[in-house]
């Protein structure tokens, strides 16, 4: 906003300038949509397959996936960890748990086949149902099938709404 204050400043006409200034100002009040990195946040996705262990990062399967623990010991089926937070040390039972990889840590995707979806019998499309974190499930489709994607739906539930995000593809 910074860079349009300043272009706003540069225009000579008053009147002009103050009728600009004002829709500007609508505009800053209005709610942000989209990817707006200063008001959430950084995504933590649960990764339900992977093993929790010590020096991992976990969170609470029926929690918040942003309260996140680092493992560091497991006997039986009790996990102690010590929360990101503020440091307190907690006890939770190994099935409440759930490894939870922050934004920017590498994670390495796949596709599982889990059931299919049958098209029309005259129809050439290929129709896939991936139940996945958003963001991770088009990082895979651009690696795997770059240029070969012709839609993709993306549901409008975040995944703390419907536990996990779903997107279809077309091929």
């Amino acid at each position: 906003m910074a860079i349009i204050d300043d272009l706003i400043k540069q225009i000579k006409d008053e009147s002009l300038r103050e009728r600009i200034q004002a829709e500007a100002d609508k505009l800053t009040q209005q709610k942000k949509f989209g990817l707006v990195f200063e008001n959430h946040l950084p995504e933590c996705t649960p990764l339900y397959e992977v093993p929790v262990k010590v020096g991992g990062t976990v969170s609470l399967k029926n929690g918040s996936i942003d309260e996140l623990y680092i493992v560091k010991d497991v006997q039986e089926e009790q996990v102690f960890c010590v929360s990101k937070g503020d440091g307190q040390e907690k006890v939770f039972a190994l099935k409440d748990l759930v490894t939870t990889a922050e934004f920017g840590e590498p994670i390495y995707p796949y596709l599982q086949f889990v059931d299919s979806i049958s098209n029309a019998p005259d129809s050439d499309l290929w129709h896939t149902l991936i139940e996945a974190d958003n963001y991770h499930a088009l990082q895979l489709l651009e690696y795997l099938y770059a240029g070969k994607v012709d839609c993709i739906y993306i549901d409008r539930l975040t995944t703390q709404e419907q536990g996990i995000g779903n997107t279809t593809t077309t091929t």
